[in-house]
């Protein structure tokens, strides 16, 4: 059988093809291979480093434009034995084209069902002493960089647990301070005091840190890295020195165009807001004094569920009321009582609501809901209250008000979807008593003198002024016992009582 001219060209082509099919799929099995290919599994928690010296770990870059590659290329140019560890969540596409050497690993942390455990943990990759977090985009000038890092840590052991070195950009490296305090929810950041040593930073830089304490995080490569980084190692106490040293940047700005950009943003975003998620921070104040809140709202079920025993399940959790309930309770009491007041409904502050105005002038920090007691026969005067006998209201502002399935009181909730509320409690005089036709299982539902109630007396709460009852320590204490307001304690102490030390 002959073949003619064109078919030969044809079978060329196919050929052709072929081996382009097969170089590719080659170059990304070798990507997903060579960072198990080097590494042998271990009962330990860390491998025993087996020397001094630092491993290069890029860990954070966009997928669709990166200069990866010419970072590690630019490290391994001053130092070719140096160990570099590219660590991806899934493996990168377009695939990363690295340099094909023993000392360059690419690690991919999402565990696949087909490899022992051993493979997606990068702590299993690194053989030095101490670790470098690198950006993308960094270029080495010198092999003294890394070199000089690692002698000001040594001179500074004891005192700091991380170096920085700045990467020069737009914006300079600022030093911060961070606070966070996982019982609040939230994680707070200041100016640093010194313009060297801090507990947090905000721009590019590389950090150099003892590989056994990143690892040691329970996050180690969370992202956003800093981020992670500096709301772990601030819970340690741990500190990090801005050094002298800095590196250059060889791309400013990292991405092409303005569609790049707004990826890289729209994951940021998506990045930080599940980091906070993972990390139960719903508050952050920010160094220039502004907030973002990362918990519920009005289009969002709130924080907790169905609550038992009087014990929210974030006590369990060593937890207090996350700041953005709170701050729905404080919108919802404030908005309340403004309907009451102007509708001619006599109020008051009750039970643990009193409580905590008169211990903090606020919601206690721990509690779920707001209680007001009310007249009875005030109630034909609102017209929530006097319409919602047959059926809910949502009223304009979005809240719902309903007559509780509990038991004959009413009930205020944030909205639709958001179920925190205020408890309004029909009280009557009946003997010189204030007393009601529900009550619940606590300590604090009692009767008492309607004395308590002439006058009303105007106490700070939750950042306004509402009425209270007179003698405001005494209707306590006929509540609650002697001391009350002075002795904290959760409300069901019987399954989780409040650390006084903290």
């Amino acid at each position: 059988m002959r073949i003619t001219f064109c078919q030969g060209v044809l079978a060329l082509a196919i050929v052709i093809n072929l081996l382009i099919l097969f170089y590719v799929s080659r170059l990304q099995q070798r990507m997903l291979h060579r960072h198990r290919d080097h590494v042998q599994p271990s009962s330990r928690l860390l491998p025993v480093p087996q020397k001094l010296g630092v491993t290069v770990i890029i860990r954070e870059f966009e997928d669709f434009e990166n200069y990866v590659p010419d970072v590690v290329k630019s490290f391994l140019k001053q130092k070719p034995e140096q160990p570099v560890m590219v660590a991806a969540d899934t493996l990168p596409y377009p695939p990363l084209v690295l340099p094909d050497a023993p000392n360059v690993q690419l690690v991919i942390l999402k565990p696949a069902p087909e490899q022992p455990a051993h493979v997606s943990r990068p702590e299993m990759y690194v053989k030095t002493e101490y670790v470098a977090l690198v950006p993308d985009g960094v270029k080495v000038d010198s092999t003294r960089q890394l070199d000089r890092m690692l002698e000001e840590f040594k001179a500074n052991q004891g005192r700091v647990q991380m170096v920085a070195a700045p990467v020069q950009s737009l914006a300079p490296l600022r030093c911060l301070n961070l606070k966070v305090s996982l019982r609040k929810w939230t994680a707070e950041y200041s100016i640093a005091p010194s313009t060297r040593l801090c507990t947090a930073l905000k721009g590019d830089a590389v950090i150099l840190l003892r590989t056994k304490d990143l690892f040691n995080l329970s996050t180690p490569l969370a992202k956003p890295l800093l981020t992670s980084l500096f709301i772990q190692t601030s819970l340690r106490g741990w500190t990090v020195r801005i050094l002298d040293v800095s590196f250059s940047s060889a791309h400013q700005p990292l991405l092409s165009s303005s569609h790049n950009q707004w990826k890289a943003e729209n994951r940021a975003k998506a990045s930080r807001l599940q980091l906070f998620r993972d990390f139960g921070i719903k508050r952050v104040l920010l160094e220039d004094g502004k907030q973002q809140w990362f918990g519920c709202s009005k289009e969002t079920s709130r924080c907790f569920g169905t609550v038992h025993d009087d014990t929210p399940e974030y006590l369990y959790q060593n937890r207090w009321t996350p700041p953005c309930c709170l701050q729905a309770l404080r919108e919802t009491a404030k908005y309340v009582i403004n309907i009451l007041e102007t509708s001619g409904v006599r109020y008051w502050l009750e039970g643990g609501t009193l409580l905590g105005a008169a211990r903090h002038q606020d919601i206690i920090p721990w509690d779920y809901d707001v209680d007001l007691g009310i007249y009875l026969e005030d109630i034909p005067n609102c017209d929530f209250l006097r319409n919602v006998e047959s059926g809910s209201i949502v009223d304009e502002k979005g809240f719902v008000w309903e007559k509780a399935i509990e038991g004959d009181f009413y009930r205020v909730q944030y909205s639709e979807h958001n179920h925190l509320h205020v408890d309004l409690w029909p009280f009557y005089p009946k003997n010189g008593l204030m007393t009601k036709d529900t009550w619940m299982d606590h300590r604090q539902d009692v009767e008492f003198p309607e004395h308590f109630l002439k006058p009303l007396l105007p106490l700070p709460f939750a950042g306004f002024t509402a009425l209270a009852p007179n003698n405001h320590r005494s209707f306590l204490e006929l509540k609650f016992g002697a001391g009350v307001i002075e002795n904290p304690e959760y409300p069901n102490p019987a399954l989780k009582k409040l650390d006084k030390g903290t």
